[in-house]
């Protein structure tokens, strides 16, 4: 029997990457990316590159002209116009074109703390969502008008063993946050830390993804995924703080203050808080257990946040130390504690 095909565009990221190695120990699929070759050292050795910047729309036109592929995985698409490109590409030479969206899509705060696909997409607060909004609608559009066989996914926060979730960090990323806590000093919490968040070990997603491939019941229907598990955000930050045997020392700040104390240090808290992370958010993943009754969480947080500390604690290269929102951090919490003084 053949060997399905599938080309993933990018193809080496958090999510992706767990996909892509999955699919390489499988008989039954050919797996294909198309880019820069950024990661190929961690590329599975049997999975094909195609080494093109598709931004360049006639050289990967060129190189993708007498290919064709069952399934499409856009992961590197964030605006309308990468869409465009894609679907000039790939129109006739995919049976299907799943494209990965954003559960910060979503109306936030939506009307009911319970998200199903059917909930309102907007997001007033985050450029980023409203592309991928954008995306969405050209998309199905295409899907309405002319059969374009696309799927839409829309994760929510989904780590690896290099990333370590969290709600407030500066540019670097995680780390800063994480040598705080080794530190013992104190770590900003979003809101009171109530609300509630989902956190997905990369390898769970992968599972609900791959069981969209080829589902016909798929196209022109979107699907968020997302693992089973609901936390408040102090409890995550327990969870890692118990992980690293330290004390947790939470410094609670509201969500609006932290926007406005962020911006001048471009710090966009606006959009990644309160269009995403301080709102409450159960997902309801039933219409994707349907098609892929195998999703399940298998790799709850306190152990997914143990392998993550594990690989960063012992490779140096993921250790991006932030000095800058570091010493911003103390300084909102002098500000604040100033501030009870005058009170």
């Amino acid at each position: 029997m053949a060997k399905s095909r599938a080309l993933f565009i990018g193809g080496t990221g958090t999510i992706s990457m767990a996909i892509v190695r999955e699919l390489s120990k499988r008989e039954d699929w050919e797996v294909w990316l198309l880019n820069r070759g950024n990661r190929s050292d961690e590329v599975p050795a049997n999975v094909r590159q195609i080494a093109c910047d598709i931004s360049n729309e006639d050289d990967a036109r060129k190189k993708l002209s007498d290919m064709s592929f069952d399934v499409v995985n856009e992961f590197i698409g964030f605006v309308p116009e990468q869409v465009e490109r894609d679907y000039r590409l790939f129109k006739g030479k995919t049976k299907q074109y799943i494209f990965i969206s954003s559960a910060s899509a979503y109306a936030k705060p939506a009307a009911s703390y319970v998200i199903t696909e059917g909930t309102t997409l907007s997001n007033p607060h985050w450029e980023y969502s409203r592309n991928k909004i954008a995306c969405e609608e050209f998309l199905m559009k295409k899907y309405r008008e002319e059969g374009f066989p696309v799927t839409i996914v829309r994760p929510s926060h989904t780590y690896d063993e290099r990333n370590v979730p969290l709600g407030v960090h500066g540019k670097n990323g995680f780390y800063q946050v994480i040598k705080r806590m080794m530190e013992g000093k104190p770590v900003l919490i979003q809101g009171d830390g109530t609300s509630l968040w989902h956190v997905t070990f990369n390898k769970d997603f992968a599972t609900g993804y791959i069981g969209l491939m080829q589902n016909q019941h798929a196209i022109g229907e979107a699907f968020q995924i997302t693992g089973d598990e609901v936390l408040s955000w102090n409890q995550i930050y327990k969870t890692i703080a118990d992980a690293l045997q330290v004390e947790l020392k939470a410094y609670h700040v509201s969500s609006d203050f932290l926007s406005a104390a962020g911006d001048k240090y471009g710090f966009d808290f606006e959009g990644s808080l309160t269009g995403d992370k301080s709102v409450s958010v159960v997902f309801d993943n039933s219409k994707l257990k349907r098609l892929v009754p195998q999703m399940t969480t298998t790799v709850p947080f306190n152990q997914g946040v143990r392998i993550a500390l594990d690989y960063v604690l012992s490779h140096p290269e993921c250790q991006k130390e932030d000095p800058e929102f570091d010493a911003w951090c103390d300084k909102v919490i002098a500000v604040l504690e100033e501030s009870k003084k005058k009170i």
